[in-house]
């Protein structure tokens, strides 16, 4: 599979910007692990660990209504074998990346959300 990582990272962050859960989600597989350190502090039942497509609609959708001005500047993305990192500034200026790795059939299988650590440097 030849993975165009620029044309996903376009459609991903449009996407979100427009606060589209379904645009975003139509990249992700049935059965995606998604896992996340807010997904943990909204729902701390899951520990962080989204499980299906379903799960991740319910997290997302949460996520957009606690966060009414969420929005993302890309900075940069990263094209592995199978894997694309998309690192973003959100809508509070902090660093992001959303690290996402493909199955066979182009879809996302598995997703972490990192943020960048309190006092680290980021040069």
């Amino acid at each position: 599979m030849e993975l165009d990582a620029a044309t996903f990272a376009r459609h991903w962050v449009r996407g979100w910007n427009s606060h589209d859960v379904d645009a975003v989600l139509a990249h992700f597989h049935d059965d995606v692990l998604f896992t996340s350190p807010v997904a943990a502090e909204m729902y701390p039942e899951t520990a962080g660990v989204i499980r299906g497509k379903v799960a991740l609609r319910h997290y997302w959708s949460g996520a957009l209504q606690r966060l009414p001005d969420l929005r993302f500047v890309v900075e940069g993305v990263y094209r592995g074998i199978d894997t694309v990192v998309i690192n973003y500034r959100n809508q509070n200026g902090r660093l992001v990346n959303e690290v996402l790795r493909f199955g066979d059939d182009g879809l996302v299988i598995e997703g972490h959300g990192t943020y960048l650590v309190d006092g680290a440097a980021t040069a």
